[in-house]
C-alpha cells in the first residue's frame, strides 16, 4: 500500500508540484500529513477538508474499496493504486477484424487467463462477469483503444481503477507498441509465438471457425494469454520504476 498511502493527488487541488513540496517538507504519507498541526503554505481551513478526505480514504483502503479512488484521481495517476491491488488486478486485452469488430477477447484474473471468441464465448455478460472479479484493470493503451471498443460493442459498467501501461511506459521512456517495449525490457516471447503478431488474431479465428482445427485455436489462445501474461510482467517492471523517479524528482529539486 506504499504508494498510495503516500500520494496527495488525490486531494482537490493538489498536482504533483504541490505533493513534491509535501515531501520535500517530510510530510511522507497520510499519517504524517494527518499528524501535522499545520503544513507550510496550506490554510488550516483546506488542511481539515483534506484531513476528513484522507481519514475516509484510509478507511476505505483497508477494507479494499478500490473504487472508491477511481474519481478521486486523474485517470493518469490510477498507477499508482497499483501496487496495492495487483493481486486482484484483471489483466485485458482485445484484437479487432476489419471493422474493428471485436473477435477476441483476453482477461487475466488471478492465476487464470481466459479467452473469449467471437461468435463462441464473448458476450457482454461473460466480460462483465470476469472484470467483477477485479479490483483494478491493467491494459496497454486500453483507454483509447481497447475500453472504447469494448463499450461501442458491449456497454459494459466499469468503475475501477485503470491502469494504461502505455502512459506509464512513455513516462519512464519507453514508447512504442506492447511488443517493442517487451523487447526492450527484456521480456521474451515462446518461438512459436514471436512470429505471430495482432493482426493476424482475427485471421486465426477465421481459420478455426472455418476448419474446426485445434492448431488455430490454440495457437490464438497462446497468443492472448501472452499477451495478458506479458502486462502483468511488463507491470511489475514499469510501476515501480515510475515511481522511483517520482520521489527522486522530489528529492532533487530541493
Amino acid at each position: 500500500m506504499r504508494m498510495i498511502r503516500e500520494s496527495f493527488v488525490l486531494l482537490p487541488r493538489v498536482g504533483r508540484t504541490m505533493e513534491h513540496r509535501l515531501w520535500r517538507q517530510g510530510v511522507h504519507d497520510w499519517n504524517a500529513f494527518l499528524g501535522a498541526s499545520s503544513i507550510s503554505g496550506m490554510s488550516q481551513k483546506t488542511k481539515a477538508a483534506h484531513d476528513r478526505l484522507l481519514v475516509v480514504a484510509r478507511d476505505q483502503l483497508i477494507e479494499g474499496n478500490s473504487r472508491f479512488f477511481t474519481s478521486l484521481m486523474d485517470p493518469i495517476e490510477h498507477w499508482r493504486l497499483y501496487d496495492t491491488f495487483k493481486d486482484e488486478a484483471c489483466f485485458l486485452d482485445i484484437e479487432t477484424g476489419m471493422q474493428n469488430e471485436v473477435t477476441v477477447v483476453g482477461i487475466a484474473v488471478g492465476d487464470k487467463c481466459y479467452t473469449l471468441l467471437r461468435g463462441s464465448t464473448l458476450d457482454k455478460d461473460a466480460i462483465q462477469r470476469l472484470l467483477s472479479r477485479a479490483k483494478i484493470l491493467v491494459t496497454f493503451n486500453g483507454r483509447s483503444f481497447d475500453m472504447p471498443v469494448l463499450q461501442k460493442y458491449f456497454n459494459l459498467n466499469v468503475d475501477m481503477p485503470h491502469v494504461d501501461l502505455r502512459h506509464v511506459c512513455a513516462a519512464v521512456g519507453l514508447h512504442g507498441g506492447l511488443k517493442n517495449i517487451e523487447k526492450i525490457v527484456g521480456i521474451k516471447r515462446p518461438d512459436e509465438l514471436a512470429v505471430v503478431h495482432g493482426a493476424q488474431a482475427p485471421a486465426l479465428c477465421k481459420a478455426y471457425r472455418a476448419t474446426v482445427d485445434d492448431y488455430y485455436l490454440n495457437l490464438l489462445v497462446k497468443y492472448n494469454e501472452e499477451d495478458c501474461v506479458n502486462l502483468q510482467t511488463l507491470a511489475d517492471k514499469v510501476v515501480p520504476e515510475l515511481w522511483r523517479s517520482l520521489r527522486t524528482a522530489a528529492i532533487e529539486c530541493k
